[in-house]
């Protein structure tokens, strides 16, 4: 199966994979066309952009890496996908320099704002590749999870500088540009003209279990998978979780 579907690949992607596909399969009953356009913003290798290829949409990939465009190429051949997606250099800045406006029934914005000039900017190009009705997947870096992280860690001053400072970082040598709220993202996905349908945490409680626990304890894995589905979508728990997912939709009627 594809990546999400690995186990520790799982409990970093298990969450957001199912929301994204459960919103693909809703857009493919209400426009009635069996194969739809994605849009995947920095995606790297494909560890998204392959397996919804898999469901049989067609994928573009935009990304600044060479050498992440090849291996989205090889991961894409080696999955029989390589006739459904296709990768082409390129950033959220410009990314009408490669890509079209409102072309796309879906666009993916994963782990992207925490590294642009301008969040705001980065979404409204997003939103802008977007066909009259269509569904934007966000996911970045949570604030809340950084700041328990150090301070589990013992480097409680790195925590309380993460939690003072403008983006969200611990110090000099935080290789993060920028952090988030759930308020902060919902705010740059409303500001932009779309609707929010669902917020959640991911990796609420991966990131901080030992991992020899997960690979040695039996059932460990599935029942963290449980847990992290359980608390996703727990207002309570997106303050502390290492990521954040937000799935908005465009509104009828609101685009010009």
């Amino acid at each position: 199966m594809s990546d999400p579907m690995r186990p520790r690949a799982s409990l970093r992607t298990a969450v957001v994979w199912e929301v994204l596909q459960d919103a693909l399969d809703r857009r493919v009953k209400a426009t009635g066309r069996e194969s739809l356009d994605v849009l995947d913003t920095g995606g790297g290798s494909g560890k998204f952009a392959v397996p919804v290829a898999r469901l049989g949409h067609r994928v573009t990939v935009v990304d600044p890496s060479p050498n992440a465009l090849f291996a989205l190429e090889r991961r894409a051949a080696e999955a029989g996908v390589a006739d459904r997606v296709r990768g082409v250099q390129g950033d959220a800045h410009g990314l009408f320099d490669v890509v079209e406006r409102d072309g796309y029934d879906a666009v993916l914005c994963h782990g992207v704002l925490e590294y642009v000039d301008d969040p705001a900017e980065g979404v409204r190009n997003a939103v802008a590749a977007l066909r009259s009705e269509g569904v934007l997947s966000v996911l970045a870096a949570g604030l809340g999870g950084a700041v328990l992280a150090r301070a589990l860690a013992g480097h409680f001053t790195e925590a309380k500088q993460a939690l003072d400072d403008p983006n969200g970082r611990w110090g000099t040598g935080d290789p993060m540009p920028r952090r988030f709220t759930a308020e902060q993202l919902t705010g740059l996905v409303e500001g932009a003209g779309l609707r929010v349908a669902a917020v959640h945490g991911v990796r609420v409680f991966a990131d901080l279990v030992p991992g020899v626990l997960v690979d040695t304890e039996p059932g460990a894995v599935d029942a963290l998978l449980r847990l992290e589905a359980a608390a996703a979508e727990l207002p309570a728990f997106h303050a502390v979780a290492t990521q954040l997912h937000v799935l908005a939709e465009t509104q009828v009627g609101t685009r010009g």
